[in-house]
């Protein structure tokens, strides 16, 4: 898995100080693949590439490219070549679905897609998020453009299908509003103690690492 991962094209990479939704619907290009666990990446890949598959990959902050394989907290991929339904890669896929505040209810998210997990499994996804957030997800999806509460818009739930409305705790992306202290790609991953699993927060693992998207 390790080399056929790496000769996929690095379609884009959301972090906690993240682009705002706009960069998920253009073709801006941003920073350096190999930087990827540091900074944001989006390359033309995103846009150019025909792809049938996405995998992504958690990889904690910081580790260099030749470790990312080694060092991944998760790693999983689709199999039933869903991008075919939806113009052939993410670009296109958010123009069906835009990230935007107000663009609808926490029912109207888009499609949930069924996983395989190549480094992890269900439960250890489950425990990488607060114990409140794992009564409304169900682990083994990438889900995108969920909608919370507040009608706004999150880019995916990479490892999860929510089940209930307060995705902005699991859920990545943002664009629209946001509560007091949601900022980021990453929005209220924190809410309730930083780097800690509780209450609401995801774990020190899964904060403090970069989601890596490849098209398959």
């Amino acid at each position: 898995m390790h080399k056929q991962a790496h000769s996929r094209h690095c379609a884009q990479v959301s972090r906690i100080e993240g682009q705002n939704d706009g960069s998920r619907s253009n073709r801006n290009t941003f920073r350096a693949a190999g930087s990827t666990t540091s900074d944001d990446f989006k390359n033309p890949g995103y846009y150019n590439i025909e792809a049938e598959d996405m995998s992504v990959w958690h990889v904690p902050n910081n580790f260099p490219v030749e470790h990312w394989n080694l060092a991944a907290i998760l790693r999983y991929h689709t199999n039933n070549r869903f991008f075919r339904l939806y113009g052939g890669n993410l670009f296109n896929l958010f123009k069906q679905f835009p990230v935007r505040y107000n663009v609808g209810s926490c029912t109207n998210r888009g499609p949930a897609v069924p996983i395989v997990y190549d480094y992890g499994d269900k439960e250890s996804t489950r425990y990488l998020y607060g114990p409140n957030s794992r009564n409304e997800f169900v682990p083994g999806f990438i889900t995108f453009r969920p909608i919370n509460n507040e009608k706004a818009a999150m880019a995916l739930c990479s490892g999860v299908r929510p089940s209930g409305c307060n995705s902005e705790h699991y859920c990545i992306g943002g664009g629209g509003y946001f509560a007091t202290k949601q900022c980021g790609d990453f929005p209220s991953f924190d809410s309730d103690r930083q780097a800690q699993s509780n209450g609401w927060s995801a774990s020190k693992e899964m904060t403090e690492s970069a989601v890596l998207l490849f098209y398959r």
